[in-house]
């Protein structure tokens, strides 16, 4: 038989908070990091600049579904906790579908750019 189970998680945070430090704090990460890569040519300027952008919005939403997520959890709603979770993964993984897809395209367009 299930007992409700109960974790202090705290006191409940703002999810849209969050979602703004989790943007800032993975932007500083992925920024720094390909920039190192930019300056060693491994990667281009454009390159640099898409996938901190990518990178920034999939830790935002990560953040504020892990906070969202732990929220729920010290309410012991642990459908909404699940729910919130699945959410955040969703984002993270539509984010690299749409970014995908625009890399394919712009690909594409350089192709027949290089055609011409």
């Amino acid at each position: 038989m299930l007992t409700n189970i109960t974790i202090d998680t705290g006191t409940p945070r703002s999810v849209t908070g969050h979602f703004i430090s989790g943007a800032i704090a993975t932007s500083v990460i992925a920024g720094s990091l390909n920039y190192r890569r930019y300056q060693k040519n491994e990667i281009s300027k454009s390159e640099m600049i898409n996938d901190t952008l990518k990178t920034t919005i999939q830790g935002a939403i990560a953040t504020a579904s892990a906070v969202a997520t732990t929220n729920y959890i010290g309410e012991s709603k642990m459908v909404e906790a699940m729910t919130a979770l699945s959410i955040g993964a969703i984002g993270v993984y539509g984010t690299q579908k749409v970014y995908d897809r625009l890399e394919v395209q712009v690909n594409k367009n350089k192709e027949i750019q290089d055609a011409k």
